[in-house]
């Protein structure tokens, strides 16, 4: 839940091919890659909304005299697209490509599909007008890129691999150090097993360099392979654990937007929040709603990620 992981600190900046910008967030917002030919321009993920305008403020510094023509999301989690409205506005004619499962959700607007209701996070509407679809060869950027189905953290997401500078964007499907919460597994579906199938892939592509979802680039990624199948195994053999991992993921993606809360309205918010009752009525339906959600914000404020300062609970 940090920005940068114990494993990457030092640790020398990842060399990245010519004509690739990398825009890299705290951890509200997704990191953001900017590829171009010195023309046209392609941005990969957008970040949250709540940074929308700093989003369009640095895309449009790192540009130079490029055009943006292309918007790629890998996903459509809200930390990756939240973004996607401000720069349809600030771009008229940007082409913006999702991953095909949930084409027509964009398309149809449907807010609880794309789950920004159930998990109690703010996405603009904004406008879908291709699909990324696994197998694809898109231009970005004057190059061609692979895209891989990536399913685990999120069923629906892909990754992007461009062959000739080995570079690959694994956006939420590895980290330097670990991979996004298994959102399925919350939901009582059997997705590690795509967690570890993912990760096969990504092995196999052999990547020089990967820019993650969150987080530096980095180029040993045979170490961080073999951390991220360490953390498997640990999930794995405690579903339990993820589980309430999961549950502190988003209330501190909450504290993150606004960065101090009201205690009553937080807890407000988690009681109406569908995404965390649904975990806690799945992995500990004993415990008072209340009570349970307290027990996780103590959680965090003993690792150092939340502070509750008498009626206030502050981001840490």
């Amino acid at each position: 839940m940090s920005g940068r992981s114990p494993a990457t600190a030092g640790a020398p900046a990842a060399r990245l091919p010519s004509g690739v910008t990398l825009l890299e967030r705290n951890w509200l917002s997704s990191n953001n890659l900017l590829v171009s030919d010195g023309a046209e321009a392609a941005l990969i993920d957008s970040g949250y909304v709540t940074q929308a305008e700093q989003t369009v403020a640095l895309v449009e510094h790192a540009l130079g005299k490029a055009s943006l023509t292309v918007l790629v999301n890998t996903h459509l989690h809200s930390d990756h697209c939240g973004g996607n409205a401000a720069l349809q506005s600030r771009f008229p004619g940007l082409l913006t490509w999702v991953p095909p499962a949930q084409f027509a959700q964009v398309r149809n607007w449907d807010p609880v599909a794309l789950t920004y209701v159930p998990t109690g996070q703010q996405c603009p509407r904004f406008r879908a007008d291709g699909a990324l679809t696994p197998g694809m060869t898109p231009r970005l950027g004057g190059q061609s890129w692979e895209v891989h189905a990536a399913p685990g953290h999120d069923p629906h997401s892909v990754i992007l691999f461009e062959p000739r500078s080995r570079l690959l964007v694994s956006a939420d499907a590895l980290w330097n150090n670990g991979f996004g919460v298994v959102f399925p597994e919350l939901d009582g579906e059997d997705a590690f097993k795509e967690v570890g199938d993912t990760l096969d892939l990504i092995e196999s592509l052999q990547p020089r360099v990967v820019v993650p979802g969150h987080g530096p680039a980095f180029e040993d990624v045979d170490s961080a392979l073999t951390r991220a199948r360490a953390r498997l195994a640990s999930l794995a053999a405690d579903p339990a654990k993820h589980a309430r991992h999961g549950a502190k993921v988003l209330l501190k993606f909450h504290l993150l937007q606004q960065e101090r809360h009201d205690r009553d309205e937080f807890l407000a918010w988690a009681m109406a929040t569908p995404y965390l009752q649904t975990i806690r009525a799945r992995w500990a339906p004993r415990v008072l709603a209340t009570e349970w959600v307290l027990e996780l914000l103590g959680e965090l404020e003993r690792a150092g990620a939340a502070r509750v300062d008498g009626d206030w609970i502050r981001n840490a």
